[in-house]
């Protein structure tokens, strides 16, 4: 996580010169390399997140955790345009209202998610979670215009096959609380959607600092503000997780946008499941159950189908 973390610091010094900065027209669709590069650093850094709040979540709500990610996000934006003054530059209000929909929706779907965990098991929460790929796949034939190719579609498929083989959801599903699950998967979606079209007219450090600055607020709504003084030696290292991980997931996350579709990247975050299963299995000897692997393979088997057929679709068009 360490060499993520300098990745992600060098990069946001030196993303106003990059070649790949990508505004407006300049939009990059089509690199497998450059998007299996920044959704690895994605999956790496939301499954950081996740441990993190595993380990708060004794002592602190989920409000209390959120802000030590949004707090942080907007310390450590702040010292950037401090240091490089050219950066303020690329701040406007010219599409706040996108920003403001983006980061509604995502507070928003996080509460839900939350929430929907203290009313259903786990594993049918992530079996509801994980039906956010099939949603982008809709919104972004109808508002990003994108195809929808054989292989696209067969990831997804794959994709809950194999989430729905490790997670066995039951009759829980049909628990009025699936709702709330099932709304937090839409709005991730349209999260993810609105990131897609905001890569192409804003620059990353624009869209994570209107995140966190806008997020910030939202969640002090539910802080006690003696939070900090509940937190213990114990904490410290999930703390600094969290705020590490939460600005490097969504800087690899919206780079990875940069270079591919909505329907390529989005479908790569079904690998978070087995990474997570194995992450529990290393760190708090939970079981390995034989689905677990069942599961993946259909997940990854997905994910390679595609993968190469959009790598063969770029060969073609250059």
């Amino acid at each position: 996580m360490v060499g993520a973390d300098l990745t992600t610091h060098y990069s946001l010094l030196t993303f106003r010169y990059s070649p790949f900065a990508a505004y407006g027209s300049r939009v990059i669709h089509s690199h497998i390399g450059r998007v299996l590069f920044w959704m690895s650093g994605a999956l790496l850094a939301f499954s950081t997140m996740a441990l993190s709040v595993r380990g708060l979540a004794d002592v602190l709500n989920t409000f209390e955790i959120l802000s030590i990610r949004s707090a942080s996000g907007v310390l450590f934006l702040l010292l950037m345009m401090a240091a490089r003054p050219q950066l303020r530059r690329e701040l406007s209000l010219r599409v706040i209202r996108l920003h403001a929909l983006r980061n509604t929706l995502h507070f928003g779907s996080q509460v839900a998610w939350a929430k929907s965990i203290t009313l259903l098991p786990l594993a049918t929460v992530f079996a509801l979670e994980f039906t956010t790929p099939a949603w982008v796949v809709l919104l972004a034939v109808v508002f990003l215009r994108e195809r929808v190719t054989a292989s696209r579609l067969a990831t997804v498929l794959l994709g809950i096959a194999g989430v729905l083989v490790i997670v066995r959801p039951g009759l829980e599903s049909l628990h009025p609380g699936a709702l709330l699950a099932l709304a937090s998967a839409v709005g991730f979606a349209i999260m993810m959607v609105t990131t897609k079209k905001l890569t192409g007219i804003e620059s990353t450090f624009a869209i994570l600092f209107w995140m966190n600055l806008m997020q910030l607020p939202m969640n002090l709504a539910g802080v006690d503000p003696s939070f900090v003084f509940r937190l213990e030696g114990r904490h410290l290292l999930p703390a600094a997780g969290m705020a590490c991980s939460g600005l490097a997931s969504h800087y690899c996350l919206t780079n990875a946008f940069r270079f591919g579709d909505a329907q390529v990247v989005v479908p790569l975050d079904f690998l978070r499941l087995p990474l997570i299963a194995l992450a529990g299995w290393l760190l708090y000897g939970e079981a390995l159950d034989p689905r677990v692997f069942a599961g993946a393979g259909l997940i990854i088997a997905g994910i390679v189908w595609n993968l190469r057929a959009e790598a063969r679709a770029g060969a073609r068009r250059r």
